[in-house]
C-alpha cells in the first residue's frame, strides 16, 4: 500500500533537499522516463508534465511527518523546500529498497534550473514524435519560455546523459 510513498522517500533520501514544487514534479517525471519505477500518472499542464498523484502523495508524506516542507516567501511567489525527516528515514528502513541508486541522477538534475528541467520534461513528454516535431511542440506549447535551438540541443544531450547513468 505504501510502496509508492517509500519510492518517493527513497528519492528524497538521495538528496539533501529539493527546492521548488515545479522542480520536484519535473525530476520525478524525468526519472520515470529514464525507466526508474515511479508509478505516478502525468498529464500535460501549464508548466509541462504534472502529476496530481505526486502532489497528493507528497502532501500525505508531509502530514505524516516523513517529509518536511518549508515555505519561503520570495518577491512575488513562494518557494518550497523538501527534505526527508528522521521519521521518514526510520519508515524507509522497513521497506526493501527495490529502487536503483538515484544519487547521480538527482545530483545531475539538481545542477539544472527548473526552467531547463521544464524543457527536458516537455521534450520527454513528446519524445514519441520525430525530433523536428518535438521541437515544434516545444516552440508552440512553451512559446513564452523563449527556448532556443541551442536549449533543445542541450536538452537532448542532457536526456542522453541521464539515460546512460546506472
Amino acid at each position: 500500500m505504501l510502496e509508492n510513498h517509500a519510492k518517493l522517500m527513497q528519492f528524497f533520501s538521495s538528496t539533501d533537499e529539493v527546492v521548488g514544487r515545479k522542480k520536484l514534479q519535473k525530476m520525478i517525471y524525468i526519472l520515470k522516463k529514464c525507466e526508474i519505477p515511479f508509478e505516478e500518472r502525468y498529464q500535460f499542464h501549464f508548466y509541462g508534465p504534472y502529476s496530481e498523484e505526486l502532489t497528493l502523495r507528497v502532501e500525505e508524506m508531509c502530514n505524516l511527518g516523513f517529509i518536511s516542507e518549508t515555505k519561503e516567501e520570495k518577491k512575488n511567489y513562494y518557494q518550497y523546500r523538501y527534505k526527508l525527516t528522521d521519521n521518514g528515514k526510520a519508515f524507509l528502513e522497513h521497506y526493501e529498497n527495490n529502487m536503483p541508486p538515484l544519487h547521480e541522477h538527482i545530483a545531475t538534475m539538481n545542477e539544472k534550473s527548473s526552467r531547463f528541467l521544464e524543457l527536458v520534461s516537455t521534450m520527454l513528454f513528446f519524445e514519441h514524435l520525430p525530433k523536428e516535431e518535438v521541437k515544434e511542440k516545444v516552440y508552440t506549447v512553451k512559446s513564452t519560455q523563449n527556448y532556443t535551438d541551442e536549449d533543445l540541443e542541450n536538452g537532448w544531450e542532457f536526456i542522453e546523459k541521464l539515460r546512460t547513468i546506472h
